[in-house]
């Protein structure tokens, strides 16, 4: 009984760091513009939401170190690099992003203030926490995630118990790759690399006398079990947008969507409690965002608790200055940097999860390498510069009109130096 207790508390733990408030907006709108397709989107938003950040997780538990061994075997130069690309993008996109959705959830629908106020007063507070590193949000934390899973059920639940399966028209060309493009913007894959570096630290703060292989099953039991849960919470709220497919207009936004089914389903008293739960999930998420990044940095500065307060600040300043934004000003902006950052995250997932034999630093480098080549276009494009007018320059990479020109060139590179390329 004991390991299981343990595996389902890292489970939930787990389940706590993925789903952030961030999550909640996107599904649903999925779900609303998919229509009868719905089914695929969830196909395509699970296994860049799910499946990919899952496994991040079971190549911690392989690893069995930190975010900078992801990429160690690159060079450590690069490891180095891809560590503060990767924290740099978390504390100028996702914490800022929490300030924007508290805002048009929790307080744009109650109170006529400023977003710039909103932000200015919340990443005062985050700064407030993060030096403080008070025991207050683990408390929430750990109260927080359970409530809001429980209204969420509620408001899936009575959506699929008391509409018909009745789907609109499909709003959107391409449903399965658009739910994996979309996926990338819960920055799930690349919190999987952050935050399995923390379960692994806890686990053996708590589990000392535990071996390598009793972790790693653990670790690898629980990343499924928390794998299951997002999945059902994702294909519930995408179904449930496609069942109010015809109940709202066509331009809403993600964060009116989710307030509007909310309020359809649980009512006007529901509807505040879910605002305030939602305002204090993205609270805990930029903390932990700010407070990772600043550990980071303060690591590679000789333990410098100036180099701490220092990235602090910073990151609550770029907090204010784009937590002003609305949301989906701030999704449209993390595109071109999701297009290059993710690829690379993804395929280092997968080879840190691949068996060691097809896993030789000479494999590490020739796939990296060609999934940053080849990510440059979708790069490019997203920023609209890699078009003319007779139509995309390159146009004739297979996968690129999805965006995912990387994935082919990746893989057969993958085979090419497996093959022949020898095991250095």
């Amino acid at each position: 009984m004991g390991k299981q207790k343990d595996t389902f508390v890292t489970a939930f733990a787990l389940f706590s760091l993925f789903f952030g408030a961030g999550n909640l907006i996107l599904p649903p709108l999925l779900g609303f513009k998919s229509g009868g397709l719905w089914w695929l989107v969830t196909l395509g938003f699970c296994i860049s939401a799910v499946l990919i950040p899952i496994l991040g997780i079971l190549a911690h538990a392989k690893l069995q170190g930190t975010m900078f061994n992801f990429a160690e075997k690159i060079s450590p130069r690069f490891s180095l690099v891809y560590c503060f690309i990767v924290y740099a993008i978390s504390i100028s996109l996702p914490s800022p992003r929490t300030a924007s959705v508290t805002h048009e959830i929790a307080i744009q629908p109650f109170f006529n203030s400023s977003s710039l106020l909103t932000s200015a007063l919340y990443f005062g507070l985050v700064f407030v926490f993060v030096m403080n590193r008070s025991k207050i949000l683990n408390i929430i934390g750990k109260l927080l995630t359970p409530t809001i899973i429980l209204i969420l059920l509620s408001l899936i639940g009575i959506t699929l118990f008391s509409y018909d399966f009745d789907f609109g028209v499909a709003a959107i060309d391409s449903p399965f790759s658009n739910g994996i493009l979309e996926g990338y913007q819960t920055f799930d894959a690349i919190g999987a690399v952050v935050v399995g570096g923390v379960i692994i630290v806890s686990i053996n703060l708590k589990k000392v006398e535990a071996s390598y292989a009793e972790k790693k099953a653990m670790i690898a039991s629980a990343g499924w079990l928390a794998g299951l849960g997002l999945l059902l919470i994702y294909a519930g709220l995408i179904l449930t947008g496609a069942l109010h497919g015809t109940a709202f207009d066509v331009e809403i936004s993600r964060t009116g969507l989710l307030t509007g089914i909310s309020t359809k389903t649980l009512g006007n008293t529901a509807n505040l409690f879910l605002s305030l739960l939602v305002a204090l999930a993205c609270f805990t998420t930029a903390v932990g965002i700010v407070t990772g990044t600043a550990d980071f940095v303060k690591s590679r500065f000789k333990n410098s608790h100036k180099a701490y307060t220092v990235t602090a600040i910073v990151g609550c300043v770029l907090g204010v200055v784009m937590g002003q934004f609305k949301v989906g000003y701030i999704i449209a902006v993390a595109v071109p940097a999701l297009m290059f950052i993710y690829p690379v995250t993804i395929m280092l997932i997968l080879l840190n999860v691949a068996p060691e034999r097809y896993a030789s630093p000479l494999v590490f480098r020739a796939v990296i390498i060609t999934t940053i080549l080849f990510s440059v276009p979708d790069f490019l494009g997203s920023i609209g510069i890699a078009q003319n007018p007779e139509g995309e320059i390159f146009s004739w990479i297979p996968l690129s009109e999805f965006q995912m020109g990387w994935v082919l060139p990746a893989i057969v590179i993958f085979v090419l130096v497996n093959v022949f390329g020898g095991k250095k």
